[in-house]
C-alpha cells in the first residue's frame, strides 16, 4: 500500500535551484507499475538538464532522474508479468510521475525488468540507462569488427565494452584514464589507450593493434574533440554513434546520434525488448556486470551536490546512488 504524499526532488524552472518537497503520489494507469524506490542513480544528464532548464513549458517544477531500482508497490490493468513485491529495475522518464528523484515513481511495465538474486538495489539502480544507450548504438552497428569506444570509463562506455565483448567483436579498444585499465580489460576491452594521447598517438596505436580498417566507433563522450578523434580513426564508409549532437562533417562516413530515451524513434521497440527479454538474464548469468558505484549521503537531498560533482569532472568510473527512502 503506497502513502498519499512522498518526498521528492523538485528542480525549480525558473531558479534552477533543487529543493526536497511534497508530492502525491500517483496511481499506475493501463500498462505501468508503481515503484517504491530504494536507489537512484544520477546521470550526466541530470545536471544538464537542470542547467538548461527554464520556465515556460515547465511552469513549476520538474523531477529528474532516469535510473532507478526498488519494489513494486501497485500494478496498472493489463500488467501480469509484475506483482506486489517483485524487485525490479527501470528506465525511467523525466516528470512529475515518472521521474526518478522522488520515493514512489511510475514506470511503463514493458521496460521494467525483475532484480536477478545476488545483485543489491544500488548495483541494478546503476544499469538502466547506460544499458539502454549502449545497446541501442551497438543495435544499429552490427557485427563488423573491430570495435573502438571512445570514454570506457563512462557508464555508457562501460555497458558497451561488455555488450561488445558478448557480441563476439575483437579487438575492443578502448580509450580510458589508464588507472582503469585493469577494470575495463576484465568487462571486455582488449585495448586501453590514455585518453590524453593526442590524436595522432592514438591513430597509430590504432593501426598498430589491428590492420583491419575501423569500420565502428562509438563515441560515450562525445565532445567536440572526442568527435574529431573519432572521425580521424573512422575509415572511409565507417559508421560513428555518438551520445550528444554531432560535431563533425565526416564526408564518406555516417555520424548517427544514439540515445537511451525510452520515446526516442525506433527506441520503444528495441528497449521492450531488451527488458522484456534480455536484461535479467544478461545480469543474472554475469554477462554483464553493474558499474561501480557510490551511494550520496541523506537521501534525496545530497543529490544536488552529487550532480555539482559530476558537472565539476569530479567523478571518474563510478556512478553516484542515492536512497530516496533515507530523505528525512
Amino acid at each position: 500500500m503506497s502513502p498519499a504524499k512522498q518526498k521528492a526532488l523538485l528542480l525549480d524552472t525558473k531558479t534552477k535551484e533543487f529543493a526536497v518537497g511534497d508530492v502525491e503520489v500517483y496511481k499506475p494507469g493501463p500498462g505501468e507499475v508503481l515503484i517504491k524506490i530504494q536507489a537512484a542513480a544520477l546521470n550526466p544528464v541530470d545536471w544538464k538538464i537542470q542547467r538548461s532548464s527554464v520556465g515556460g513549458q515547465f511552469p513549476e517544477y520538474r523531477i529528474l532522474g532516469e535510473d532507478i531500482s526498488g519494489d513494486v508497490v501497485e500494478v496498472g490493468k493489463g500488467v501480469t508479468n509484475f506483482k506486489e513485491g517483485d524487485r525490479v529495475f527501470a528506465e525511467t522518464e523525466f516528470g512529475k510521475s515518472h521521474g526518478g528523484f522522488q520515493q514512489y515513481a511510475l514506470s511503463l511495465a514493458s521496460v521494467v525488468a525483475k532484480i536477478p538474486p545476488g545483485i543489491s538495489y544500488d548495483e541494478a539502480a546503476t544499469i538502466p540507462l547506460a544499458l539502454s544507450t549502449s545497446y541501442v548504438g551497438l543495435h544499429h552497428q552490427g557485427t563488423e569488427t573491430p570495435l573502438v569506444v571512445l570514454g570506457g570509463g563512462s557508464s555508457v562506455g562501460q555497458l558497451c565494452i561488455q555488450l561488445a565483448k558478448l557480441s563476439g567483436l575483437s579487438p575492443i579498444i578502448t580509450t580510458a584514464s589508464l588507472k582503469h585499465t585493469e577494470h575495463l580489460k576484465a568487462l571486455g576491452a582488449t585495448n586501453v589507450l590514455d585518453r590524453n594521447l593526442s590524436i595522432a598517438n592514438i591513430s597509430q596505436r590504432v593501426k598498430e593493434i589491428t590492420k583491419s580498417p575501423i569500420l565502428r566507433v562509438v563515441d560515450a563522450i562525445s565532445l567536440p574533440s572526442t568527435q574529431e578523434l573519432a572521425s580521424a580513426l573512422l575509415a572511409s564508409g565507417g559508421y560513428l554513434a555518438v551520445v550528444l549532437s554531432p560535431a563533425v562533417e565526416a564526408e564518406g562516413k555516417t555520424v548517427i546520434r544514439v540515445s537511451g530515451v525510452l520515446r526516442a524513434p525506433g527506441n520503444i521497440e528495441i528497449l521492450e525488448d531488451l527488458y522484456q527479454n534480455k536484461a535479467s538474464v544478461l545480469l543474472e548469468s554475469g554477462a554483464i556486470r553493474p558499474l561501480r558505484y557510490e551511494v550520496l549521503p541523506n537521501g534525496l537531498a545530497g543529490i544536488s551536490d552529487g550532480l555539482a560533482r559530476m558537472e565539476g569532472d569530479q567523478i571518474s568510473g563510478v556512478k553516484l546512488v542515492a536512497h530516496p527512502q533515507e530523505t528525512v
